[in-house]
């Protein structure tokens, strides 16, 4: 299981399995925003822990996260039934993500397992099984927490804009080579990849 640090945080990377009993993507606007911020303040703490690896506890928290795509009240100073949210998100985020956060309220859509594991069907049904798999807008990594059990030997890649989402991407799936920067911009390890999965809005 690796060595437990200060915090109780172990050093063994582990990648996070989604289960049915994560529930993602359930709740109304006020209780995703409460995910979310959840998911935004354990970020910030493993980062102040010097990086911390979060242990399979706190990624039941990240993994809640489902971004910012259809939630712009949070980001409106004039709307009074979101007032304390806004002036929460404020104060949590730092201008270039507070500022970068609310340019997704027009595109962040997460992903439902269903769909997801809908893609993964029809791949399988194309005789895929093990290669090296790009996921090139992974968001918080969907995508790898349901890779079924035929293609667990791949190896698997993402890459992430928004720097709050990819972060958490990089705690969920710890074992990933996971890039954090536009995808133009990205030095993809691998000169090829044998298969790119995603649901690009």
């Amino acid at each position: 299981l690796g060595d437990i640090g200060e915090h109780g945080h172990r050093h063994e990377p582990e990648n996070y399995r989604i289960t049915t009993e994560d529930r993602l993507g359930v709740g109304g606007a006020k209780t995703k925003y409460a995910d979310n911020v959840a998911a935004i303040r354990l970020l910030k703490q493993l980062q102040t822990n010097g990086a911390a690896l979060a242990t399979p506890e706190e990624q039941k928290v990240l993994v809640r996260y489902v971004g910012w795509g259809g939630l712009p009240q949070a980001f409106d100073e004039n709307n009074e039934q979101w007032a304390d949210e806004f002036a929460e998100l404020y104060g949590l985020l730092s201008p270039e993500e507070y500022e970068a956060a609310k340019a997704t309220t027009l595109n962040a859509h997460y992903t439902s397992p269903t769909v997801i594991k809908a893609i993964y069907q029809a791949v399988e049904n194309m005789s895929f099984r093990t290669g090296n798999v790009l996921e090139p807008s992974c968001g918080i990594g969907n995508f790898f927490g349901l890779v079924p059990e035929s293609m667990k030997d791949s190896k698997l890649f993402g890459v992430e804009l928004d720097s709050i989402t990819g972060r958490i991407a990089q705690q969920l799936y710890q074992q990933n080579s996971i890039a954090v920067q536009g995808f133009e911009d990205t030095e993809l390890p691998d000169s090829f990849f044998d298969l790119a999965i995603g649901n690009v809005p």
